[in-house]
């Protein structure tokens, strides 16, 4: 049913700095065209009854998933059914999620680094005593790479020279890169995404293809023109 899905959503159903509401973006998304949704709510994925009721509804392709601010950053989870104590450290939230079979993004991992202009800012770098990078080389041993599975390098809330050097870190440490929107409204929506090789169905297709690697970032569509992201 979908190749293109935006992996970073959050409505105002678990995120309460979000005024997106489920059914706007489920307006929002037919007006698009996009047919697949991960909802990465801030308190944790929604009731699986409750979820799995809405999706009947809609024919898109809906992903329970969240955000987990950790030690090192906010991350994407998913296929972790609730949030549990501990996951504010990002090596329980990478054990967990191996123990599921789930799949972690680093998310928007330098947004503060390069526009911020302190450190307060720079999530990442918030525990640990490394200077703020300044070149992509310098951040490769950051250990947040070491624990997620992929790293968001399109982010449609960060600075463009902050996902540009997100895509550099990727490349060079040969990790895949996804995009996501991080919409909290209905603007912006879609305004990065991830293009799989293969159409996904369901959740457990959907975990199947992350880890697959066979996906890349996109934008364009609400522009009509949809193509890879590059460096800007």
């Amino acid at each position: 049913m979908a190749r293109l899905f935006d992996l970073h959503i959050h409505t105002t159903k678990g995120s309460s700095d979000s005024s997106l509401t489920p059914e706007d973006l489920i307006l929002e998304s037919d007006r698009l065209g996009l047919r697949g949704l991960c909802l990465t709510e801030h308190s944790g994925p929604w009731d699986r009854h409750e979820f799995k009721q809405f999706a009947a509804l809609h024919n898109v392709v809906l992903i329970r998933a969240m955000e987990v601010e950790t030690d090192y950053g906010h991350m994407l989870a998913f296929g972790l059914d609730r949030y549990q104590a501990g996951f504010n450290k990002a090596a329980e939230l990478r054990k967990a999620a191996t123990a599921a079979g789930g799949f972690v993004i680093t998310a928007h991992p330098f947004r503060g680094v390069l526009s911020g202009g302190h450190r307060s800012r720079a999530l990442i770098y918030q525990a640990i005593d490394d200077p703020l990078p300044e070149e992509p080389e310098d951040a490769l041993k950051h250990p947040v790479f070491k624990l997620a599975d992929a790293i968001e390098v399109a982010n449609g809330g960060t600075v463009d020279k902050e996902n540009d050097f997100a895509l550099a870190v990727a490349g060079l440490l040969k990790m895949p890169s996804t995009g996501g929107s991080d919409a909290h409204s209905t603007h912006g929506l879609g305004k990065f995404l991830t293009e799989f090789d293969d159409e996904v169905n369901t959740e457990a297709e959907f975990l199947k293809a992350l880890h697959s690697k066979k996906y890349h970032p996109v934008t364009g569509l609400r522009q009509g023109n949809l193509k890879p992201y590059v460096t800007t």
